[in-house]
């Protein structure tokens, strides 16, 4: 049961939408995530600027919405259709909106990071995929509006009553007597959010009184059903502070379906009860995902950059006598005597003792390539499983586009068996046009010659494979600048020295 909708809020809110909009050049951009926030905001937007006259609409309105490649497919389907409801209307209109949405560069997708680079799934303390999935598309955006007009004001569905860190940040970053606020990073841009004093009660008052239906004919009764199915949203994020005051990505889940960054994913779980089942195999993998993080045998015992560390070992949890136990001053050593490959290698069964007689282990890096392998291949079938499910071939998980950047940073981690085409060939089993460098690196019996003398002069085969791929990234470029500054950042990783 819905309380009575404030009608003299809603009043008073577009009224102060309209003056700030006329007040100024400054064009706006819209944050959408599709969530009850932001749709109270654009709809109110929309009702204001169809209030005005043609000569008053003096300025463009962006409405952008982040596309992070991995969105729930349930809810990015929602945003698309809205969106193009949105534009049409305004079109229509002769209203000067211009809806857009952002995605990330290739590179930093989040399968090129997985999969590609390796990176463990984000968890609270290192959520790595809010950044390049959400926020700095989202900036880029806005500095290309910011280059293009001098300033601009970010239009935003933050409430003051959301949290208490919220409100914290809400309020650090406004002035005094004014509307705006100072966007936290972005230079000359500035935040305005209308709706910072609305209950979530005005929220769904608003959006389900009929008194105000969607301007763009959607019915708001389908985005509070999908609320029902999904327990909540991700909103749009442009701002590093309110990312972390948001916790997981808002302390919900109306977003990215691989999220392991929460314990359990109820918009999956959620979507399922209602009766998508062929969503199952994605909650599957998403739970998997969980599962590798914490597989020793799966990781690198290395950082990302080469940088070795040493993790607490609970003398509770094991058996000493399992282990080889060698004092932490002569670490290097073993492993050099050993020929231990910390790229690869699965588990060492090795516990170090430092000064004070405690028991520590090798940390863990980037997913080894076996495990990356692994990985894409249980993608790849997920996804032709669901193809059938759906019965929509043209249904997609992973871009060939981002299949192709995977392939990149396998071989430059010393993939000379090129596997990114033949894992694809033989789950996927259709013909692609891969690009000119089809032939791998080396020969079979130029990779045993390889590991012979790698063997022979004692002299890390990873670290020869990663210098190949380095020279094979730069051979077709006339202008190799950068390749002999990731030559020295190889050379001078802290597992070659220790």
């Amino acid at each position: 049961m819905y309380s009575i909708v404030d009608h003299e809020k809603i009043a008073n809110t577009k009224e102060q939408i309209k003056s700030v909009y006329l007040m100024d050049n400054r064009p706006w951009v819209v944050g959408y995530s599709g969530g009850k926030d932001s749709t109270v905001v654009v709809q109110l937007v929309f009702q204001a600027l169809s209030e005005l006259s043609k000569e008053q609409l003096h300025k463009k309105v962006y409405v952008i919405s982040s596309d992070t490649g991995v969105e729930t497919p349930l809810i990015i389907s929602s945003i698309e259709n809205t969106l193009n409801r949105i534009q049409n209307k305004a079109d229509e209109l002769k209203l000067p909106i211009e809806c857009h949405k952002v995605k990330p560069e290739v590179d930093n997708s989040f399968w090129a990071n997985l999969i590609g680079k390796g990176y463990p799934p984000p968890r609270q303390k290192f959520r790595w995929c809010t950044d390049r999935l959400k926020i700095d598309p989202a900036n880029q955006f806005i500095l290309d509006k910011v280059s293009e007009h001098g300033e601009i004001v970010m239009v935003l569905g933050v409430r003051e009553n959301e949290s208490n860190t919220r409100d914290q940040v809400i309020k650090s970053h406004s002035i005094d007597g004014k509307i705006l606020m100072r966007h936290s990073t972005l230079p000359n841009a500035y935040v305005y959010a209308p709706i910072r004093n609305f209950s979530i009660d005005d929220v769904w008052d608003y959006l389900l009184d009929d008194a105000y239906p969607s301007p763009w004919g959607s019915n708001n009764h389908d985005l509070r059903d999908l609320y029902d199915s999904s327990n909540s949203e991700c909103p749009l994020m442009v701002d590093k502070e309110i990312k972390e005051s948001a916790g997981s990505c808002g302390n919900s889940r109306f977003g990215c379906w691989v999220c392991t960054v929460v314990t359990k994913d109820k918009a999956l779980i959620g979507f399922i009860e209602s009766g998508h089942d062929w969503l199952v195999p994605l909650l599957e993998f998403r739970n998997n995902l969980v599962k590798y993080r914490e597989i020793r045998e799966y990781r690198q015992k290395y950082r990302m950059k080469g940088q070795i560390y040493l993790t607490n070992v609970n003398e509770n949890e094991i058996d000493p006598s399992k282990y080889t136990i060698i004092p932490e001053d002569q670490l290097g050593n073993y492993i050099a005597e050993k020929k231990i490959d910390l790229a690869n290698v699965e588990e060492l069964y090795l516990l170090v003792v430092d000064k004070q007689g405690k028991y520590k282990q090798l940390g863990l890096g980037p997913f080894t390539l076996k495990a990356r392998e692994m990985i894409l291949r249980e993608l790849l079938e997920i996804q032709k499983k669901v193809q059938q499910l759906k019965q929509d071939p043209q249904f997609e998980l992973i871009t060939f586009d981002e299949l192709k950047t995977i392939r990149r940073h396998w071989r430059n981690d010393g993939d000379f068996e090129d596997r990114v085409p033949k894992i694809y060939k033989e789950v996927i089993g259709l013909p692609v046009e891969w690009e000119y460098d089809d032939s791998p690196v080396l020969q079979e019996e130029q990779m045993s010659l390889l590991h012979q003398l790698c063997d022979d002069q004692n002299v890390s085969e990873v670290l020869v494979k990663k210098l190949i791929g380095i020279q094979q990234s730069y051979y077709s470029l006339k202008l190799r600048k950068g390749v002999l500054q990731e030559i020295d950042n190889t050379l001078n990783q802290e597992w070659l020295h220790l």
